[in-house]
């Protein structure tokens, strides 16, 4: 047998010898093994160990968040030379196009109010309404973020004491800042401690509030508003938060714009 006959019958039984072991590779190999509902349940169950969630307080301001403002109220010094600021306080978009719930007392008497948005642009606003029996004003922001979102609103007609809510607003003039708390009670009273301003059928609750948060948002774990916070009780000269604050429901706040009441 010449050379080149005897290196063909070689190829010939090294192809055959590798279709023969393929072959019976496939058929040992076993059969791929259905997921079960278990191997669902495992899955899911290494994912929330090795993952840590965010906190449905944290949900709720991420949610919120984009529609909270900062609500700066300006007036001239005693000279009539320079201007100083007023107050600080918080708002919240409800409609996309810059209308903004405030609390009154934040700017009511101011000569020129200021908003910053939260993507950081500060414009003008100028007060389109109000309801004082309630404290609220409504602003109009003269400018507004291209991608400006307005708040989601709830009906507080099912919430119920120890529900979860979140306060956001700029206490102090720090923030936006959050606090955490439940719903301690509905259908409160409050007078003020001058006497000037007495409300009704207010949500207590027990987030920490103090003055700045007024005007802003009192938030579900869903980060829909229910309310907006306009008081803290507080006997003592510090007029700091001692746990007990007081919101304007949404359908007060709302149907001072002229929006449905639910």
């Amino acid at each position: 047998m010449s050379k080149h006959s005897l290196r063909a019958l070689w190829t010939a039984i090294v192809v055959l010898t590798a279709l023969l072991l393929t072959s019976l590779w496939l058929h040992q190999r076993p059969a791929a093994r259905k997921i079960t509902q278990d191997d669902i349940d495992a899955a899911v169950l290494r994912t929330l160990e090795t993952n840590t969630l965010p906190s449905a307080a944290a949900r709720a301001v991420e949610t919120v968040a984009p529609s909270v403002v900062r609500v700066v109220g300006y007036s001239s010094s005693s000279t009539g030379k320079k201007e100083v600021g007023r107050s600080v306080g918080t708002g919240v978009v409800i409609v996309d196009k810059g209308i903004i719930l405030t609390n009154l007392h934040v700017v009511q008497g101011a000569e020129r109010i200021t908003i910053t948005f939260h993507d950081g642009l500060e414009t003008t606003a100028s007060i389109t309404g109000m309801q004082a029996e309630n404290d609220l004003a409504v602003l109009q922001a003269h400018k507004v973020p291209d991608d400006l979102q307005a708040a989601a609103l709830r009906s507080t007609q099912d919430l119920r004491p120890g529900d979860q809510v979140v306060a956001i607003g700029f206490p102090f003039g720090i923030g936006p800042s959050a606090s955490a708390g439940v719903v301690s009670g509905l259908k409160r009273e409050f007078t003020s401690p001058e006497g000037k301003q007495q409300m009704s059928n207010l949500v207590q609750f027990d987030a920490a509030a103090n003055s700045g948060n007024s005007g802003g948002p009192l938030v579900t774990m869903d980060g829909e508003v229910v309310g907006i916070v306009t008081a803290i009780l507080n006997p003592t000269p510090a007029r700091t938060f001692i746990g007990i604050g007081f919101a304007v429901p949404i359908e007060n706040a709302a149907s001072a714009v002229g929006m449905s009441p639910f």
